[in-house]
């Protein structure tokens, strides 16, 4: 279908041609005319969606310009008559205009923007050609008296807009390489400007069917061509710089011009002397003048740039052939490209070796554009982000053997400067391949010269070869032997005489078993060897028999220095049995240490004790004091350890702040715990770290082998025993005994097994109501958390609290049981309740230490869509005591949220007014130790009237726990204790418990 169109097209306008041609100058004619205009505008159109050049700007340019001229030869032949002699109509003219402006503009935008010197030649010819029209045309017309000033004025512009028309024919014949739609351009230009000079010229009228109009009509037909035929999209794709700058032709057409304002000048001056136009061929010589200079300083600057560039190929060339190694040749190629390549211009150049390339870029043997894309991954990758690539292969086209193409250079850049650079990258690639083959020779060549090496290298090689006699003296020593046994003179000496005397009789042990055994090979253990003016080295010795070998008929024996490897094995075994940082012997000397104790205290009946110390407080020296001077203290410490033990008993470092000691040979316990009474007595005493005084109190767990079958064992008791110290108070030592034993892994036991409870779902919530005392009405729940033991039962929170709180479980558990409540909290809004009960959770401090706690209570009230005023969070006093701006700030960061704050079990711990003043508290809750006496003691109802006043003077509302009896809540009733909760009102309840309740009060 595309093949016809552009025949079709052709004969189309043939048929109109002819229809045009052998009419009469009829309307119908007029309408022919118009046909044609608008057929070469709709070619246009249609070649633009055809071809889909890449800026298709221009092309809309020119057919715009087709369809204003088509329009104004409608107007002028429709409107004014088949027949004009007189132009006196506005349409046409300002038609005409359009034209010309959409023409140019066209024309202007093919080529751009590298065409600055076809631009200069366009004005060249412009200026030349225009001074004739001028002269011609133009002032004979401007002289002409006339009553229709529009239509004197339009009589002058069309001449100067047709030698626009063609400056811009000229800079696209110029710019452009020569193609088929440039030529049918340049030819329906010409035919445009060959009829509008001849009918300006003979200042004829113009009818229908007239000779002068076959120009129009090439005018027409070409520019549709133009636009159908595939060549047009070159004109609009990125600028490609021509090679040659200038033609014969071109120069012939720039001279012509130059010379027309002389040759007009001369004219002038022979026939009608003197010159009637002096002025204008004055001005017009001037801007030739500048013109010329101009282009001829724009070719100056390219040949100054094509030398700097050949120079700098030259030097190329040069590196090329000086390159030692591939990559050498891929550095000297970049430079060559950075050379073509102009130095504002971002590129990338990669040099791949045949074995690096694909298949498709090994079987390149010419220079191709490749879209980036098409390239493999990992090669697009380095070349992006120009989305163009040149592959250019090395090949050595006359190669006898062997694949021809030795390279790939891949340069990434834009399209039209690969283009511009491809013949400089041809010759480049050519001299790089003859500098690869050049060096794949050489590389054969060190090959092929490898045995003559490997027989020098053996020759210089720092191990000594001996090779020796059935004597066992030395027949043949390599130059090495100078080196070890400093001198060169240890030919026919005994071996043994080489060997130091702690080493001779395992050499002459292993000399003999070589000798009486024939083995081929062996490997000898390591001797110190001595030469007559030698220092004493460690060899690693391996023998060989070759007493058969009739190219040796010796025993050979190869001897190695390893004095420095040895000595660095010893320095590494010792880093692996010590510690780094203290000296001390490490875990793992430690447990190999104490295992022969306990085997030899079985053999002599004889105690080993395990103390295993721990600093107290090591956290808060490095913390506040600095990691620096934490180390300084543990090393301090190892000294102060070490002082105090025997020289048979052994201090070691577990890790971080965590020492042991064995103590062997003890006589009876009470030695192995006289010597923890000696170490905790001796870290009393504060230690002098970086000049200031340091404490260093440890906490000592004894443990001996009388009560343990293995060394595990007893490091277990020693363990457990410091457990019991650190829970007693610190700078103490406790032994282990056996009734402990039970109690201390049943807690251990019971905080393993919740980290299980957590995730195995075994925790729950049950809520305690809290109710108004006179009314009894429910305002709110306690949130209590039970575990659900699988073999204990159910637990409360006394039972394993603390134990969460040791092991950090605290917060997640903390976190699970907020979530619940506040989903309970959801739960009782959907009751449809007035007055809709608010839930109250206990909170550790160690939440509070969580910078992001405050944020999740407030994302859990939002997720679930409880207002903030239906949670009340529980605080302990002794949360209290701690100067923390940031716990401040969290504390009155959700009380401004809505969200109200409780202190817990109050008068218990470190009550104080001044923190019940500055501290932001909305309620505050007695405990039950006050409550359960206030109706037996005077003295304790006394004190919780106080703390009921206390408490409302400072706007806080009071709740009573514990309460059990009516007399209890009778009496709270009348001190003003507004709410309470207790066994009396209710037990804690599951959450579907708490519905039914809710349902009666």
């Amino acid at each position: 279908m595309r093949r016809l169109i552009i025949p079709a097209y052709a004969a189309w306008l043939l048929v109109l041609a002819t229809a045009y041609f052998v009419m009469p100058p009829t309307n119908a004619a007029a309408l022919v005319w118009l046909a044609i205009g608008l057929s070469s505008g709709a070619a246009v159109v249609v070649g633009i969606r055809l071809n889909r050049p890449s800026r298709p700007r221009p092309w809309y340019f020119l057919a715009g310009a087709v369809f204003a001229y088509a329009a104004a030869d409608a107007v002028y032949y429709l409107v004014e008559g088949v027949t004009p002699l007189v132009d006196d109509y506005l349409a046409d003219d300002l038609l005409y205009t359009v034209m010309f402006v959409l023409l140019m503009a066209g024309l202007l935008q093919f080529g751009r923007p590298a065409a600055r010197g076809a631009l200069l030649d366009a004005l060249i010819v412009m200026c030349g050609v225009g001074l004739l029209t001028w002269i011609v045309l133009v002032q004979p017309s401007a002289r002409v008296a006339t009553s229709d000033d529009l239509a004197h004025l339009t009589s002058m512009i069309y001449p100067i807009a047709d030698v626009v028309i063609l400056a811009g024919v000229t800079r696209l014949i110029r710019a452009l390489n020569v193609t088929t739609s440039i030529v049918l351009l340049v030819v329906g230009a010409a035919g445009l400007l060959v009829s509008d000079a001849f009918y300006r010229a003979t200042h004829a009228g113009f009818a229908l069917g007239d000779l002068v109009g076959l120009g129009w009509f090439v005018f027409y037909g070409c520019f549709g061509l133009a636009a159908l035929v595939p060549s047009m999209r070159t004109l609009t794709e990125p600028p490609r710089l021509r090679v040659r700058d200038t033609t014969p032709l071109s120069i012939a057409l720039l001279a012509v011009s130059a010379l027309i304002p002389p040759a007009v000048l001369f004219f002038e001056a022979v026939t009608n002397p003197p010159a009637r136009h002096g002025v204008i061929i004055a001005i017009a010589c001037a801007a030739m003048g500048v013109l010329v200079l101009t282009r001829l300083a724009g070719v100056g600057r390219k040949l100054q740039s094509q030398i700097s560039r050949e120079r700098g190929l030259r030097q190329v060339t040069t590196s090329l052939v000086s390159a030692a190694d591939p990559k050498a040749v891929g550095a000297a190629l970049k430079d060559g490209v950075a050379e073509l390549i102009p130095a504002d211009l971002a590129h990338r150049a990669i040099l791949l070796e045949s074995s690096q390339a694909s298949v498709s870029l090994q079987a390149l043997r010419s220079e191709q554009i490749l879209a980036t894309t098409s390239l493999p991954e990992w090669l697009a990758q380095r070349v992006l982000p120009h989305p163009t690539t040149m592959a250019a292969p090395l090949v050595l086209p006359d190669r006898p053997a062997g694949d021809s193409q030795v390279g790939v250079l891949l340069i990434g850049a834009p399209d039209r400067v690969l283009r511009a650079i491809r013949a400089s990258v041809q010759a480049l690639t050519a001299q790089a391949a003859l500098a690869m083959d050049r060096i794949q020779l050489g590389q054969e060549l060190v090959r092929r010269n490898n045995e003559e090496y490997f027989r020098a290298l053996v020759h210089n090689t720092a191990d000594v070869i001996l090779i020796l006699d059935a004597d066992d003296h030395v027949r043949y020593a390599s130059p090495a032997a100078t080196a070890m046994f400093g001198t060169s003179s240890v030919l026919k000496m005994p071996l043994l005489d080489l060997v130091d005397p702690s080493s001779k009789v395992q050499a002459a042990a292993e000399l003999q078993a070589v000798c009486r055994t024939g083995d081929r090979a062996v490997r000898g253990s390591d001797w110190t060897v001595r030469g007559p003016n030698g220092p004493a080295l460690q060899a690693e010795v391996a023998w060989r028999d070759l007493r058969a070998d009739p190219a040796v008929q010796g025993i050979v024996v190869t001897l190695r220095d390893v004095t420095d490897r040895r000595r660095l094995e010893r320095e590494l075994t010792h880093r692996a049995y010590h510690d780094a940082l203290t000296g001390l012997p490490n875990r793992a000397l430690f447990a190999e240490r104490l295992q022969q104790a306990l085997a030899h205290a079985d053999q002599n009946l004889t105690v080993v004790g395990v103390l295993i110390l721990d600093l107290d407080d090591f956290k808060i020296v490095n913390d506040t004091l600095g990691h620096n001077l934490g180390d300084e203290l543990l090393i301090g410490v190892s000294h102060r350890l070490s002082e105090l033990l025997r020289h048979r008993d052994m201090a070691a470092r577990l890790g971080g702040d965590e020492f042991a000691v064995i103590i062997e040979d003890a006589a009876d316990l009470a030695a192995v715990e006289d010597v923890a009474a000696r170490i905790v007595t001796a870290f009393r005493e504060p230690l002098l770290v970086q000049g200031q005084l340091v404490n260093g109190s440890v906490s000592v767990g004894v443990a001996t082998n009388s009560e343990a079958v293995d060394s595990a064992e007893l490091l277990r008791h020693a363990d457990l025993a410091l457990y019991v110290a650190k829970g007693e108070g610190k700078g103490q030592w406790r032994r282990y005994q056996p009734d402990l034993h039970t109690a201390i892994t049943e807690r251990l036991t019971l905080r393993t097994e919740l980290d299980a409870a957590l995730a195995g779902d075994q925790l729950d919530v049950e809520y305690q109501p809290i109710v108004a005392l006179s009314s009894g009405h429910t305002v709110g729940f306690e949130a209590l958390v039970r575990w659900n033991h699988p073999t204990r039962g159910r637990l409360g929170p006394q039972a394993f609290i603390d134990l969460a709180e040791e092991s950090g479980l605290i917060e997640p558990i903390g976190e699970w049981v907020l979530r619940h409540a506040i989903e309970a909290a959801q739960s009782w809004q959907g009751n449809g309740r007035a007055n809709r009960p608010y839930v109250s959770v206990n909170v550790s401090a160690w939440q509070f230490r969580n910078s992001t706690f405050a944020d999740k209570v407030l994302a859990e009230l939002t997720d679930h869509g409880v207002a903030p005023g239906l949670l009340m969070l529980e605080i302990t006093e002794s949360l209290l005591v701690r100067d923390d701006d940031r716990l401040w700030r969290d504390l009155a960061r959700l009380r401004q949220a809505g969200v109200r704050i409780a202190i817990d079990d109050f008068g218990t711990g470190y009550s104080s007014l001044s923190y019940l003043r500055a501290v932001p508290l909305d309620v505050l809750k007695i405990d039950r130790q006050f409550t359960s006496t206030i109706a037996a003691s005077a003295k304790q109802r006394a004190l919780v009237d106080g703390i009921v006043r206390l408490a409302h003077t400072l706007g806080l509302e009071v709740i009573a726990e514990g309460i059990e009896t009516s007399a209890e809540s009778t009496l709270l009733t009348v001190l003003g204790c507004p709410y309470g909760q207790g066994y009396l009102f209710a037990k804690p309840l599951p959450l579907p418990a708490t519905y039914a309740w809710l349902a009666r009060h």
